[in-house]
């Protein structure tokens, strides 16, 4: 007999797809949070027949349970603990243990591609077109890759994941890759996976206008208060406000934070691991401990939310050579310009230089870190010019 303990995700979902396909009725499979994997190697440990073969895929046991498991390993029992977190790394101290982070062609690994491939070499699974195809959209998904390769198809599988329960997820799943030369969504997936898609980018839309930034540490953050759509929502933040390092997204229901971040300087696992958690360099999370309500919620409650840039302008545009305007919430005005071919400059509302910077995206980051600064509507942007020009008319 078989037992597979995984992570509650799509990868490690998809690692229980794979060992349906490979074992059929002869394996037992329990997904798991991060908590509650010990709970069940504990009792797996305590409970289970010494035949059974253990699989932990796409988690990690903490360091009693890694003694113990060690224990039972020397003793006999079979175990093999599969992970791709960089946390993990120690484990491939044992003979029981496989971690890689990263393959030797560079590739990201996930859960579900590191069990796949312990599958076909040890024979227990045939490869195939539509196996291949599901095991890389789940690790591109897992892997934040799809939103570098643009591949919809990873996202949308994310997408169904989360609209239908895991089990018919993994039914369904296993029908499909026994039964189909490449992967697909039917007919009936397409229609629901569009309308979602229209319902997170109201969700989007309206948890834009919510976003506070505030430095914690060595970076600054954006927060936002949100229960669903965490991937989504971080990317697209991150995106929208790329001069804040990552985006923390407060699940107050769940007592848990999600962290994503767009850029390479940053790695939110390392955010995570100071309050306990962990996860990937771009996706991460921890629980909402005393220290990270704190810092987040108390801390952060009292501020407004950051000021959208305008969408519709037709003469305050950014890297507009005459000046873009920005305003901050104390009524201040800033003007970025162009000063040279290679040089743009920021003044204030007097017509004091401020700084000086190489590019206008520099610029616009400096005053959007220090100053929380906006793109002002035509209309603001048109008074001031027309204030600016009296001015000169004047003297002043």
């Amino acid at each position: 007999m078989y037992k597979l303990l995984s992570h509650t995700d799509l990868d490690g979902v998809g690692c229980g797809v794979l060992a349906k396909l490979a074992f059929g009725d002869r394996i037992k499979i329990r997904y798991n949070s991060i908590a509650s994997l010990n709970r069940e190697v504990e009792w797996f440990l305590e409970n289970e027949e010494r035949n059974t073969h253990l699989f932990i895929t796409d988690l990690s046991v903490n360091e009693e349970n890694e003694k113990r498991l060690e224990e039972f390993y020397q003793t006999g029992g079979k175990v093999q603990l599969l992970d791709h977190h960089k946390t993990a790394l120690h484990f491939n101290e044992y003979e029981w243990g496989h971690v890689v982070v990263e393959d030797n062609e560079g590739n990201l690994a996930s859960g579900t591609s590191l069990f796949y491939e312990y599958l076909i070499e040890n024979e227990l699974i045939q490869a195939s077109n539509a196996v291949d195809e599901f095991v890389e959209l789940v690790r591109q998904y897992d892997t934040w890759e799809w939103e570098k390769n643009n591949n919809q198809e990873a996202h949308r599988l994310n997408a169904l994941f989360f609209l239908i329960s895991i089990d018919e997820f993994e039914e369904k799943m296993v029908n499909r890759l026994q039964n189909s030369d490449h992967f697909f969504f039917d007919e009936f997936e397409q229609k629901i996976l569009d309308m979602e898609e229209d319902k997170v980018e109201r969700y989007i839309r309206r948890k834009r206008r919510e976003l506070v930034q505030t430095s914690i540490g060595d970076y600054l953050a954006g927060i936002v208060y949100a229960e669903s759509y965490h991937s989504e929502l971080g990317n697209e933040l991150g995106k929208e406000y790329p001069h804040l390092d990552y985006i923390a997204m407060l699940n107050m229901g769940g007592k848990r934070i999600s962290l994503r971040t767009i850029h390479d300087h940053v790695d939110v696992s390392e955010v995570a691991g100071h309050y306990g958690g962990g996860g990937h360099a771009k996706a991460a999370g921890c629980s909402l401990t005393n220290e990270a309500y704190n810092q987040f919620v108390t801390d952060t409650f009292h501020l407004d939310p950051v000021r959208e840039d305008a969408r519709r302008n037709r003469y305050n545009l950014k890297e507009s050579s005459p000046g873009s305007l920005y305003e901050t919430q104390n009524d201040d005005m800033f003007l970025v310009s162009l000063q040279n071919e290679d040089e743009w400059i920021i003044e204030n509302s007097k017509g004091l230089s401020i700084h000086t910077f190489k590019s206008f995206k520099e610029a616009e980051i400096f005053l959007k870190r220090n100053y929380a600064a906006w793109l002002v509507r035509d209309d603001i942007f048109v008074k001031y010019l027309i204030r600016y020009i009296k001015k000169l008319k004047h003297g002043e």
